[in-house]
């Protein structure tokens, strides 16, 4: 029997339908709040978001990709963007999952639609963040991981107080040591703060960690680097030591 999983939010954004295209539609802007996914500009054009197509290509306001697997399964990512008063923008997007083939078991369909709409929760928080903040800066995103999953939602919490964020609160003002960090402190504001994730906003970085352990993942994080002299493999292995202990 098939089964459908549906993700929709809207939000009006501090930019205009152009600058939210650059952010949403291209893989300079992908860097700077989601992932790296690279964009062929035409329907029928590759994007490096698993084994995806452009299905809609309307610039600057319609853009979707979707990614398919076997066994019938396919996802399908959509943005509508309308101009709004004052330079600004009103986004609609989409999140569509459609398996037409056994969901057994093994597919966890229910953990990975609750991972599924927790992470766009995080990531339309993080994409005004870049707009207002870092719009058009070029970026570098920096992934590391936990060497094990654990189940364990005290190993977040651990990660926290390490961090210095035990008693945060969203809006905070924090000077933190994050690794690689030259002068051994970081001024960063507290954006987000939930069991799932963390996200922390610097002068030239949107600093984002995630609970994999929630859906029996890693622990991980996905970090955008706006200085000009940020280094990724340099980073990478920085963030990749500190979590795992080094």
């Amino acid at each position: 029997m098939a089964r459908e999983l549906e993700v929709r939010r809207e939000q009006d954004l501090p930019a205009t339908p152009e600058q939210v295209w650059d952010a949403v539609a291209t893989g300079a802007g992908n860097l700077g709040w989601l992932y790296p996914m690279e964009v062929e500009p035409r329907v029928g054009g590759k994007a490096t978001r698993g084994d995806s197509t452009v299905v809609a290509w309307e610039p600057p306001h319609h853009f979707a990709v979707r990614a398919t697997q076997e066994g019938g399964f396919s996802n399908t990512l959509t943005y509508r963007i309308e101009p709004a008063d004052g330079g600004t923008s009103h986004l609609r997007m989409g999140i569509h999952w459609v398996h037409t083939g056994v969901v057994d078991d093994t597919w966890n369909w229910d953990t990975k639609a609750d991972a599924a709409e927790k992470h766009v929760d995080f990531y339309q928080h993080s994409l005004p963040e870049y707009l207002k903040h870092f719009a058009g800066r070029p970026a570098v995103y920096v992934k590391a991981a936990r060497a094990e999953c654990t189940d364990d939602p005290a190993d977040f919490a651990a990660l926290r107080r390490r961090l210095g964020l035990d008693d945060a609160a969203v809006g905070d003002r924090r000077s933190l040591d994050l690794p690689g960090t030259e002068d051994g402190s970081t001024e960063v504001v507290v954006d987000w703060l939930s069991p799932d994730f963390v996200g922390l906003r610097g002068p030239d970085a949107l600093y984002r960690f995630f609970n994999g352990s929630s859906w029996n993942w890693p622990i991980w994080l996905g970090h955008h680097l706006f200085a000009e002299d940020a280094d990724e493999a340099q980073a990478t292995k920085t963030w990749n030591a500190w979590l795992n202990g080094s």
